[in-house]
């Protein structure tokens, strides 16, 4: 009696979670290369090496990015230009490139 069970069991098919992932800005592991969803630096824990923040930041449209530090909340913060202007920039944990206000 339960050898046939097990046979039956073993011949069920898997069931897989089939929805995709959220594209909406509450989901964290979606690119957000294309667009930002803070007109502020989100504190949070940053894994964008220098190199890689500079790389962000100058995608974004900025040139002449300097002085890339990351403070205390995980945002890098730096000097960069945008349309010949120098301004302050950041880049948050998500990928939010954001000039000071």
């Amino acid at each position: 009696m339960l050898l046939p069970a097990a046979v039956l069991l073993s011949a069920a098919p898997v069931s897989a979670q089939t929805q995709p992932a959220q594209s909406s800005p509450n989901n964290n592991a979606i690119d957000r290369s294309s667009y930002n969803n803070s007109n502020a630096p989100v504190a949070g824990r940053n894994s964008f090496t220098e190199g890689q923040a500079k790389s962000r930041i100058e995608a974004a449209g900025f040139s002449d990015v300097s002085d890339l530090k990351k403070d205390d909340s995980g945002v890098w913060r730096g000097k960069a230009k945008k349309e010949g202007k120098q301004t302050e920039v950041s880049l948050d944990f998500q990928g939010n490139v954001n000039p000071a206000n």
